[in-house]
């Protein structure tokens, strides 16, 4: 069985569509493709897709990721196309590498987020993150299935900076207004998760920064976090390196490689 690592995008007005509509669009694809997908076992079979942390519904994403896998070999390329010629628009299939290394969900330690506050001004937003940053802890509340939940939002939280206008990066779908502060964010994949609205509940508790308006999300990175310097490095890089390394060399660790 061929193992393929696949990133694809949630972009524009598809932002909003679910995990679980992603899924069944996903599907569809992989069936009008004709991918030799392999089968799981049982009473129900399955095509073999396993999907890593997903964006929340609304969110838009440039660096989502999920594995399929294969019965017999096909080209990463060729099949990426394939894919991205059977999704709608938005949902967009960017970059396809044949699995060579194990634990992807593994590598994906930590997200980037672009959070753009329409109807703020850069300053008082410079003023809440010095807040946010400030706090030891940054107690939030959110509701789940079984009920609401608090949970300190500043533990995760490895770097949250404002970003010029001009650092603007997707999601810009809409009329430039007269105050934009735009937010990078840095954040850990712990339990329970720490979303980016999560952190915006956490600036109004610390800084009473309420934006008029729902702040457009977008998640512009996730894989290997490097501590030291807060950044975050591509999960597929070990795949990649994997490929070209000579036979009876040992490839590089997952984690290593740095895009």
């Amino acid at each position: 069985m061929q193992r393929i690592r696949l990133r694809y995008t949630k972009r524009g007005r598809l932002r909003f569509t679910s995990h679980r509509d992603f899924q069944r669009a996903f599907e569809r694809a992989l069936r009008r493709a004709e991918v030799p997908m392999a089968y799981s076992a049982g009473f129900t079979p399955h095509p073999k897709v396993s999907y890593a942390n997903a964006a929340p519904t609304g969110v838009g994403s440039e660096a989502e990721y999920l594995e399929i896998g294969l019965t017999e070999v096909r080209d990463p390329e060729k099949l990426r196309l394939l894919l991205d010629e059977s999704l709608p628009t938005g949902l967009d299939i960017t970059e396809a590498v044949e699995a060579r290394t194990s634990g992807l969900a593994e590598r994906l330690q930590a997200s980037v987020w672009q959070l753009r506050l329409d109807g703020v001004e850069p300053a008082e937003a410079e003023r809440a993150v010095a807040l946010f940053l400030a706090a030891e802890t940054v107690q939030v509340e959110r509701k789940t299935k079984n009920g609401m939940r608090a949970f300190d939002a500043r533990d995760a939280v490895t770097r949250l900076e404002v970003m010029p206008a001009d650092a603007l990066e997707q999601g810009a779908d809409r009329p430039e207004p007269v105050a934009c502060a735009i937010l990078r964010l840095v954040v850990r994949h712990l339990t329970p998760a720490v979303r980016p609205d999560d952190v915006l509940s956490g600036l109004r508790v610390t800084a009473d920064l309420a934006p008029p308006v729902p702040a457009a999300v977008t998640r512009l990175a996730q894989g290997p976090l490097h501590e030291e310097s807060g950044t975050v490095t591509d999960p597929l890089a070990p795949d990649r390196d994997a490929a070209t390394v000579p036979s009876g060399d040992s490839p590089p660790k997952a984690g290593e490689a740095s895009a």
